[in-house]
This record gives structure tokens, C-alpha cells and sequence, in this order.
């Protein structure tokens, strides 16, 4: 899903072995269907918080989308970034998920902006309280 139709080795990202990066995922049925992947990483325009996380490479399979999976992936991940100190989590959302970003409370910010070979994305971050 990540990369659809694409080689599995461009759903690998730099900094993902590092200590402070953290995978989480959704099993029903042993069945892993749901991925987010979080990188203590800051975001050269959002300098207002001087600790961040960048949540990238999240995905749910099509079948299990809409069931809440992708909301609870964040639910777990957010008081572990507060863990670490870090108030505010960024990504670079695809222009069709902005909504869902929205919904689980993550403002846009700047112009849409090409992501190559992937396509349109916004930047957008959530404060976390």
C-alpha cells in the first residue's frame, strides 16, 4: 500500500534502524494490516518546538481501511513522542489522506508541494498537549 505497484525496498527510509525511531502495527488475525513508523526528526520550518517526530510510512491495507486502525496506531504513538519530550509530530501528507490528517487534528501548513515519484503532498503537523 505504501508503494503500491512499486519495489518493496522504497518502503524502506532512511533512519529507520535508528534508537529513536519506533514502528507500530495493527494485527487482526496475525495478520499485520496496518503500519506507522515514527522519526525523531525536525522539520526546517516548523521551529517553534525545538523537539519533533515525523510520522512517515504509514499505510493500512484496502481491505481494513476505515476501521479506525490508522487512528489507533496514533493514539499508541502519541504519549510515547510525549515520552521523548517532543510536543509536536509532522508529516508529509498525500494530498487525498489531508483529510484524515485533518480529522485526527493535524493542521496544514504552506503549499501543496510535489513528493517525486510519489506525488502532491502538504506538510502538517499536530501539537501534541
Amino acid at each position: 500500500m505504501l508503494r503500491a505497484n512499486r519495489p518493496l525496498e522504497l518502503a524502506k527510509f532512511e533512519g529507520d534502524d535508528l534508537d529513536q525511531t519506533f514502528h507500530l502495527g495493527a494485527f487482526i488475525d496475525n495478520k499485520l494490516v496496518s503500519v506507522a513508523s515514527f522519526y525523531f526528526e525536525n522539520h526546517p520550518l516548523l521551529t517553534e518546538e525545538p523537539y519533533q517526530y515525523r510520522l512517515r510510512g504509514m499505510a493500512t491495507l484496502p481491505e481494513y481501511q476505515r476501521k479506525g486502525l490508522s487512528s489507533e496506531l496514533l493514539r499508541v504513538a502519541f504519549p510515547i513522542i510525549k515520552q521523548n519530550l517532543c510536543t509536536l509530530v509532522w508529516c508529509n501528507a498525500r494530498e487525498s489522506a489531508v483529510g484524515y490528517y485533518q480529522k485526527v487534528g493535524f493542521e496544514k501548513m504552506g503549499e501543496i508541494f510535489e513528493v517525486p515519484d510519489v506525488g502532491p503532498h502538504y506538510l502538517m503537523f499536530k501539537k501534541l498537549d
